[in-house]
């Protein structure tokens, strides 16, 4: 029998492809379904949050300027690390909702699934919201989609992983950053998350997450001038109206949250078009030869 020490995990946030600890010091302790200690978590900041808005608006000009079958590539990259990375997602999983190691590993399944589904939907979603416009006249019309910019995503607090990456994985898909509140009281799969992201491709600032209250660390963030767009998966009812009326003063896009009795269902494309804005772009088409005909 050993008698040797665990190595306990010190969890840190991810913000500009760095791990810092919590700017002010403070941690708060993280419990699974029985009340067991799991870890401690840093406590975020409204410091932490502003200077993960900074990274993240830094990161937005290479990021939405890759390609997007790029995108798609990076972020395939990042399903084959959480691939190999399954057995300790499992157990996050299972402490943080109280499942079983089966029912945890079909979450975890799911969720790679998941994220694969969106990888692949990068290089293809302009053809389903985008494309030639039938216009009176010698024009081409063109409608296309862009990435709205920085957006700040509250995660769902029930589902810690699953849930978290239904949220997440559409918003960098369509070219957007992310700075992303983890859940409150199971923050665990969602830090262990960001190491994933540091060990893959995805650019640094792409996506920030922190950890802490929900409440303290999104009201900086609905205020933010710069920020573009919030979701409020993880906001209860009361809160989300206080965000919704700071998120006005700059006009930012807002998903309201929206009761989720299934995360393993299929998504749709709702998330994917809930930041993107659509550029419509006019061009003459000219004259072909003498006889004055256009294209």
């Amino acid at each position: 029998m050993s008698d040797r020490l665990s190595v306990l995990k010190t969890y840190k946030l991810y913000v500009g492809g760095k791990f810092p600890r919590s700017e002010s010091g403070r941690v708060y302790e993280v419990t699974d379904s029985k009340g067991k200690w799991l870890a401690n978590a840093p406590q975020s900041s409204r410091k932490d949050a502003r200077d993960a808005v900074v990274a993240a608006r830094k990161a937005f000009g290479g990021w939405s300027g890759a390609t997007a079958y790029n995108r798609g590539q990076v972020l395939y990259r990042v399903a084959e690390m959480l691939e190999g990375r399954k057995a300790q997602f499992v157990h996050e999983v299972a402490d943080a909702e109280g499942l079983s190691k089966s029912r945890a590993a079909e979450q975890v399944e799911a969720t790679i699934d998941r994220w694969v589904w969106y990888a692949g939907w990068t290089d293809k979603i302009a053809q389903v919201v985008g494309g030639g416009n039938p216009v009176a006249g010698p024009y081409f019309n063109l409608s296309s989609p862009e990435p709205t910019g920085v957006v700040a995503v509250l995660a769902p607090q029930e589902s810690s992983f699953l849930g978290l990456v239904s949220v997440v994985a559409p918003v960098i898909a369509t070219g957007n950053t992310a700075i992303v509140v983890a859940s409150e009281r199971s923050p665990l799969p969602a830090l262990s998350l960001g190491e994933v992201l540091a060990t893959s491709d995805v650019p640094g600032g792409v996506v920030n997450v922190l950890s802490g209250r929900t409440a303290e660390i999104a009201a900086p963030l609905a205020s933010h001038q710069d920020v573009n767009a919030i979701d409020l998966a993880g906001a209860d009812e009361v809160l989300a109206k206080e965000l919704e009326i700071a998120a006005a003063d700059n006009l930012k896009r807002v998903l309201r949250p929206q009761p989720v009795d299934n995360w393993t269902a299929s998504p749709g494309t709702e998330r994917l078009t809930a930041f993107l804005e659509t550029k419509t772009v006019w061009h003459p088409t000219g004259s072909l030869g003498a006889s004055g005909s256009s294209y």
